[in-house]
């Protein structure tokens, strides 16, 4: 099995409705401008995208209790700041407070010029790392777009712009799906089901991962049955991987957890968090990017003897019936409002579907959070070591190191259910 984490994708279907409005709106002020800002633009927008992520998270678990959980904030966020480009009025508000951004205190332009760097440093070459993110549009050929609408998502975003034709929604959708599917290298297939007849624009974002470990583990040293405790039922049999090696380790004894941290090649690591047996709904409660600088501090190099799964899962998720419970609601109802898309029609959001594929074995990818830990004593002349099993369910973060975003976030309840 190749270690990837192929990640990921987020699909918002505009729709327009069949009676034409020519909203009178006050011209676009949305578009990025020279700001003299202080501050780390990129650092802010990485700290709200921790943060949305953690939020975001903990609906999912709501409405998936007891499952798998794996999804990309960063191209949930990435995807809301893009179309926030074209939104106007309350619709704006609501996306960059969704994001957690307080208008008032990080101009927009700021905003975006942060997630312009997110998106060409992880598409910087790296013989190390394969980190590609990417967006497309597919726009209804009759669609009339604004000029800075254009010129914004694609000089911020990089974005891709394809003139479509939806009124063929069965070439539509094999378009849409074929250009997943090659952006993920075949993990990805059939994320759109059907389409609206007045679909009017689609706006697919992916993001795809590829690492090894930097101490990666050897495949002779894997247990190919190993039980895993599961929520409420029988545990279930895994290959669980093992080594010993120096890795940064801390327990936060707030919380009853217990935190590793292993790097891959290039400029990425993954924390795992481990909470104690019936700890797990604190720890996701208390989630959130103070935290995690906080658990930075704890974390020592220390000899570490790990036990991981190795395993596959994946999740996808309709995020129009999460959003808006996350404040972000006029987007997907009668009173939205994308004038800065385009003047002729009123649009409103539709669909807004996400999916993500993880993959973890010996020589990489992410994975695994925490399970027992015990203090170990070895004989005279070797280190001490920490013991952490990761036999049962766990959390886990991959960070991109040079601008400290979470890429990906993840809950391992079943490592056998795909």
């Amino acid at each position: 099995m190749a270690p990837a984490f192929y990640g990921v994708l987020l699909v918002i279907s505009l729709c327009a409705p069949i009676r034409c409005v020519h909203p009178s709106r006050p011209p676009n002020r949305g578009a990025p401008q020279p700001s003299s800002t202080k501050g780390t633009t990129t650092s802010q927008v990485a700290s709200s995208n921790t943060d949305f992520a953690f939020r975001l998270y903990r609906r999912l678990v709501l409405k998936t209790p007891n499952q798998n959980v794996v999804f990309s904030p960063l191209s949930v966020s990435a995807s809301l700041a893009m179309l926030s480009l074209g939104a106007r009025s309350t619709t704006k508000s609501q996306i960059l407070r969704g994001l957690g951004f307080n208008p008032q205190h990080t101009p927009e332009a700021a905003i975006h010029r942060g997630f312009q760097h997110l998106v060409h440093s992880l598409n910087v070459p790296n013989q190390d790392l394969c980190v590609k993110m990417g967006s497309v549009l597919f726009i209804r050929k009759e669609l009339r777009l604004q000029e800075q609408f254009l010129v914004d998502v694609k000089r911020l975003y990089e974005a891709e712009v394809l003139s479509t034709d939806f009124s063929n929604t069965s070439t539509a959708l094999a378009r849409i799906n074929g250009y997943v599917e090659k952006e993920t290298n075949g993990k990805v297939v059939g994320l759109v089901q059907e389409l609206e007849p007045m679909t009017a624009m689609v706006l697919v974002n992916h993001v795809f991962f590829k690492a090894k470990w930097k101490k990666p583990f050897a495949p002779a040293d894997t247990r190919n049955s190993f039980p895993f405790l599961v929520d409420k039922r029988p545990c279930v049999r895994v290959p669980m991987m093992h080594q010993v090696e120096e890795f940064a380790f801390g327990v936060d004894l707030e919380l009853n957890c217990s935190l590793l941290r292993m790097d891959y090649s290039g400029d990425t690591s993954v924390l795992f968090m481990l909470p104690g047996q019936g700890r797990m709904r604190q720890l996701e409660q208390a989630l959130s990017d103070r935290r995690l600088q906080k658990w930075n501090h704890l974390l020592r190099k220390r000899w570490v003897e790990v036990f991981m799964p190795k395993f596959s899962i994946s999740a996808s998720y309709d995020l129009e019936t999460i959003l808006p419970k996350m404040g972000i609601r006029d987007a997907f109802g009668k009173n939205a409002d994308f004038s800065g898309i385009t003047k002729r029609d009123s649009l409103q959001v539709s669909k807004a579907a996400h999916k993500a594929v993880l993959d973890v074995d010996e020589e990489g990818t992410e994975a695994a959070a925490t399970s027992a830990t015990k203090l170990v004593v070895r004989s005279k002349g070797r280190p001490a070591s920490h013991t952490i099993t990761f036999n049962m369910p766990f959390l886990l973060q991959i960070t991109h190191g040079a601008t400290g975003t979470p890429l990906f976030l993840g809950k391992v309840t079943d490592p056998t259910k795909f």
